[in-house]
């Protein structure tokens, strides 16, 4: 990758969890009342406690006032879903177990107390300190629109980034997708005809907020246009335009 930077920071396992919930639409939540589907329902404290707005007939409800042994267990799952339509959309997935009891407004409060996310490098637990400490990416609620536009309206740039992929990662590239972004670095998916892999462009410095992912976006694509352009994606381009 030329004059790329050697490290290659991401975000915590923790700070990545918080990042899935911070931006997840919906969840499913599996108790001994059954399993139940919410969509647009929950919200977290900074502490990292979930908060359930459900319906006044949810088993679920249901078995948190009921619950003759106190506080009900329930494990809740949330999937990270790329905003940009790729092969295996669902970038991650998180598990939440925890006790869960009712607040006023038929509110139910849930307090993890184990934690695993699943990436596509394998699943790791979550430490439940670390969990509550952790604050979501600056730039989750932003990541969608950005990634979409970035797709949608600016298709070279995201072909000259490849420039600064490995040669060998683009062998028998068919399209190439940003995938993800965070503070730490933006994330592309090279899909082939059979498979596909991920390659992250980390920036030279972490981004704080949308200016500063501006000037990093600007600082990747100007060590791009230094490089040379990938034979593969020169290879498609041409094929492409004929």
């Amino acid at each position: 990758m030329g004059d790329s930077p050697s490290w290659t920071a991401a975000p915590s396992a923790a700070q990545r969890a918080r990042s899935v919930l911070a931006t997840a639409w919906s969840c499913a939540v599996t108790a001994d009342g059954g399993r139940e589907e919410f969509v647009g329902a929950h919200t977290v404290d900074e502490d990292g406690r979930v908060l359930l707005e459900v319906p006044e007939d949810s088993a679920l409800l249901a078995a948190a006032i009921c619950a003759p042994r106190g506080e009900p267990h329930a494990v809740l799952e949330f999937a990270d879903v790329a905003p940009v339509p790729v092969r295996s959309r669902i970038r991650a997935r998180l598990w939440l177990a925890g006790y869960f009891v009712p607040e006023d407004g038929g509110r139910l409060a849930v307090r993890a107390t184990r934690l695993v996310l699943r990436q596509s490098s394998g699943a790791v637990v979550v430490d439940t300190d670390d969990f509550a400490a952790a604050e979501p990416d600056p730039l989750a609620l932003a990541e969608a629109h950005l990634l979409t536009h970035l797709a949608d309206c600016h298709s070279d740039a995201v072909e000259r980034l490849t420039r600064l992929v490995d040669h060998a990662s683009l062998h028998g590239a068919v399209r190439v997708q940003p995938l993800a972004v965070d503070r730490h670095g933006l994330t592309l998916r090279i899909e082939r005809n059979r498979a596909h892999g991920d390659v992250r462009l980390p920036f030279h410095t972490p981004a704080d907020d949308l200016a500063q992912l501006t000037e990093r976006m600007h600082a990747l694509l100007a060590q791009a246009s230094a490089a040379s352009c990938p034979r593969a994606l020169q290879r498609q381009r041409t094929d492409r335009d004929r």
